[in-house]
């Protein structure tokens, strides 16, 4: 092939190593040039895997050669984050105290990539205990940087895999998002990624120990890829939902629901709540907005989004409820600075009592409801990810202001993580040398009309990545594919 390997989305990579035009071992070769290439200026693999992946493509090349059936992500190398486990490897959450941390197992979802053929290459940076805050800092590792500009944060808490796949050290990333964890790395970076809906991807949230977290953790996180292009965020999506017993949140769902009759209605919400947005973010919506009514969607703006600000209000009281009685010990675990967003959070929002913990959990399912009738009206929701372009790093722990303005950019990815429901974050460009992009949110489990909307948006504004990181100033395209 002409084309560099590492360049290539997953599903050519994929097809490339079935159909026996380059081998598992030669794509698996090209990605780890890549990764020494770039990644000492970016820090975004923690522990590389390249024996392990070397052993897991030439394992690949043997079933081809013998002539068995490859797995739909045959030899596409992807990341992991340093919250999820991968067999054999230390799952450190970034924190020292964990630097040993082997873990006995994959992860669910690592299994089910590694079930069709895909090949980890290295787990990825996070801000510590994902706690640390939005910008991808961790203790143990040091900082993650935004290739676009070192003077922005790539974001978080996914940042480390949404800056691997930015710059193709890797096809595809894992993270997890619980508020926008996926979705604004995306964004700062110029990639894709999904949100899944709560219960559409099976996990294992009992990741320190062998208990079960409370219900917040259960409902508010999930699992969820990076890549540069929708259409491998389709192809991970098929291979990471289903049920598995493990898991009893994941629901036997069909990956693909009923077609929807006539011109398919889009709600347009540029600036939800009315907090502000900034205009390079408007224009990203806009943008968005009419590549879907070009390809023939029903787009409407409304007024707002259901019930923002008290779902927000909801959102972290019960976060913060279930988290208070162990933040005394969870704080020691951060390291110098790093227990500050969390603690401003805390200030900010004190933990409910018994009867009132109730009550919230009674608004909770309120607000669900409304949200599930306004989706009904409204299949598919178009709006920003993060309604700022990416900030620098570490503004949210650096003070009171920081930390509101981040939560505040941040809204419409926290109640979406709040009601459960599916969202594909994607790029539409770039405004002042950095991407911009946007979020379609879609019903539960209708994540096949967000991606197929998403596809619709890529097809006509084109993709950004990869890039080329360059110091002290933005990246750019590596060619032109717009």
């Amino acid at each position: 092939m002409d084309e560099a390997l590492w360049r290539l989305p997953a599903v050519a990579q994929a097809a490339a190593v079935r159909g026996g035009e380059v081998s598992a071992a030669e794509l698996v070769d090209a990605h780890l040039l890549r990764i020494a290439e770039v990644n000492p200026r970016l820090n975004a693999v923690t522990q590389l895997l390249a024996e392990r992946a070397r052993e897991d493509a030439a394992r690949t090349d043997r079933r081809r050669a013998a002539g068995e059936e490859l797995g739909p992500l045959a030899g596409v190398p992807f990341t992991v984050k340093e919250s999820t486990a991968v067999e054999g490897v230390p799952t450190t959450f970034g924190s020292p105290r964990f630097r040993d941390l082997v873990a006995p197992a994959d992860a669910l979802p690592v299994a089910r990539l590694r079930a069709a053929g895909a090949v980890p290459v290295g787990h990825t940076n996070m801000p510590t205990l994902i706690l640390a805050g939005m910008h991808t800092r961790s203790e143990l590792f040091g900082d993650t940087v935004n290739p676009w500009d070192p003077g922005r944060t790539p974001g978080g808490t996914s940042g480390g895999d949404a800056v691997a796949v930015a710059t193709g050290m890797a096809a595809l990333g894992l993270g997890n998002d619980s508020g926008g964890s996926v979705r604004i790395p995306a964004q700062f970076c110029g990639v894709a990624a999904l949100k899944p809906t709560a219960g559409r991807f099976p996990a294992d949230q009992r990741v320190l120990g062998p208990d079960d977290p409370g219900p917040a953790s259960q409902l508010l996180v999930t699992d969820g890829p990076l890549a540069r292009r929708v259409a491998d965020l389709r192809a991970a999506y098929e291979v990471l939902a289903g049920t598995d017993p493990r898991d009893p949140r994941a629901v036997p769902v069909p990956l693909y629901g009923a077609p929807l009759p006539g011109p398919v209605p889009v709600a347009v919400v540029a600036d939800p709540g009315g907090l502000g947005v900034h205009p390079a973010v408007r224009a990203a919506v806009e943008d968005a907005a009419d590549a879907l009514r070009d390809a023939g969607y029903d787009v409407r703006e409304v007024p707002d989004v259901p019930r923002l600000a008290e779902a927000l209000d909801v959102y972290h009281r019960l976060a913060v409820t279930e988290f208070a009685p162990s933040w005394p010990v969870v704080r020691t675990l951060l390291g110098p600075g790093g227990d500050r967003y969390i603690a401003m959070m805390m200030e900010r929002t004190p933990p409910a009592a018994a009867d009132e913990l109730v009550r919230l959990m009674g608004t909770w399912m309120g607000i669900r409801r409304s949200w599930a009738e306004f989706l009904d009206r409204y299949p598919l929701v178009l709006g920003p990810v993060f309604t700022e372009p990416p900030v620098e790093p570490g503004l949210e722990s650096r003070d009171g202001a920081g930390h509101e303005r981040v939560g505040t950019a941040m809204r419409l990815c926290s109640v979406t993580s709040f009601v459960g429901v599916p969202a594909v974050a994607l790029p539409t460009g770039t405004a002042g040398g950095l991407p911009t992009g946007v979020q379609i949110v879609g019903r539960a489990f209708r994540e096949d009309l967000c991606l197929t909307a998403a596809q619709a948006v890529e097809d006509r504004l084109g993709v950004l990545t990869p890039v080329d990181p360059r110091p002290g100033g933005a990246g750019g395209p590596l060619s032109s594919q717009r």
